[in-house]
């Protein structure tokens, strides 16, 4: 078993700043759990206090049941990946990913075993008599993904490892990261900054904002359904539009008043906002030219200018200007929309959400 437990996990450094206030998270046996969120959220910090390379300040911290706030890395099973790869420049592929496994004075053929077995996998093959210096990033990246495998470690800890590598390369390895763990059924616990690769290879992902978890969910779910202001910026890109809007009473439910159009909202969580104002949240994929939507519900229209246009393939990001606030809309590239024009907008009042305008809140969905 290889499930991780942070218990009022505290970490406070010796200047007196806490980084890690109060941190309570369960990570499931064979999980793939992505810790996300901007830099200085403490993410990397979490990590390496599982790794035991940072000391935990207060609270208890357990690996596979046992708690591990004493115990020295070299016992605690685990085997970490980082982002500059950490590779040894004299030692050729081979000797980089056998290290390990020599120093635990590992018999030889076993050793030989192991490191082919792991070079199959992550097709190495045939560089394991080169060094580092003549791989390129992404070799020298699946080498410090092999010298981790050769240990069978309970938990794979992975810090921000593709951040070095181009786009092309990001996109390859997050799949051959993703298939390993898959192939491994192993713990992996992987820390980025990259709300993409978060959303495409977490079981679930962890939203860190200050030290603090602000949501622990599956990538469906935090797209969907996100909790607050922070992850519903935070995750999606372009991200999502926040529109500040009145509250009206009508009837039995409340609408949302915004350029001219009423925008209904049959919660019962959003009556007591009404005569007040709040932030209604639409992703760009949710906005459409006018006729250009196919729901079954009557979309909300409104008017906007249209300030820039970026091509981006099969799709075009127009930036807009509706009632004094700025929107985005992810539309067809085929769209026939010109920079300057004004336009009619049709939004998708199913996908709509409601935060409160202070706390950040989500309100209803």
């Amino acid at each position: 078993m290889a499930n991780i437990s942070f218990q009022n996990i505290v970490k406070t450094y010796d200047n007196g700043v806490t980084v890690i206030p109060d941190l309570n998270l369960e990570i499931r046996d064979k999980e793939f759990i992505v810790l996300v969120g901007p830099s200085g959220c403490g993410k990397s910090t979490t990590l390496r206090m599982i790794a035991g390379l940072e000391d935990v300040s207060g609270g208890k911290l357990f690996i596979g049941g046992e708690c591990v706030n004493d115990v020295p890395p070299k016992n605690r099973d685990i085997a970490m990946v980082f982002q500059n790869y950490a590779l040894y420049p004299h030692m050729t592929v081979y000797k980089n990913m056998a290290f390990a496994l020599e120093l635990r004075k590992t018999p030889k053929d076993i050793i030989d075993q192991k490191v082919k077995n792991a070079a199959r996998i992550l097709e190495l093959e045939q560089y394991l008599d080169r060094k580092p210096k003549a791989l390129s990033g992404g070799q020298r990246q699946r080498v410090a993904l092999g010298r981790a495998m050769v240990r069978d470690p309970a938990v794979f800890l992975l810090d921000e490892p593709l951040s070095n590598l181009d786009a092309k390369l990001r996109t390859e390895m997050r799949g051959q990261i993703a298939a390993l763990h898959k192939r491994l059924q192993t713990t992996f616990v992987y820390v980025t900054h990259d709300q993409t690769e978060a959303m495409t290879m977490g079981d679930r992902i962890v939203v860190m904002k200050d030290g603090v978890i602000q949501q622990c969910d599956t990538p469906q779910k935090l797209y969907n359904a996100p909790c607050n202001l922070f992850v519903a910026g935070f995750i999606g890109s372009p991200q999502m539009n926040f529109i500040h809007a009145a509250v009206a009473k009508a009837g039995d439910s409340c609408d949302l008043l915004y350029a001219g159009s009423r925008i209904p909202v049959k919660q019962e969580a959003i009556l007591p906002y009404a005569g007040r104002e709040a932030i209604m949240g639409i992703r760009p994929e949710d906005i459409y030219i006018k006729g250009g939507f196919r729901g079954r519900k009557k979309p909300a229209v409104v008017s906007a200018h249209v300030d820039l246009a970026e091509m981006m393939g099969a799709e075009l990001f127009l930036y807009l200007a509706c009632d004094g606030q700025k929107l985005i809309a992810r539309v067809p590239s085929g769209t026939d929309i010109q920079v300057g024009e004004d336009v009619e907008l049709e939004l998708d009042v199913q996908k709509i959400h409601v935060f409160d305008e202070e706390t950040g809140k989500i309100i209803c969905h």
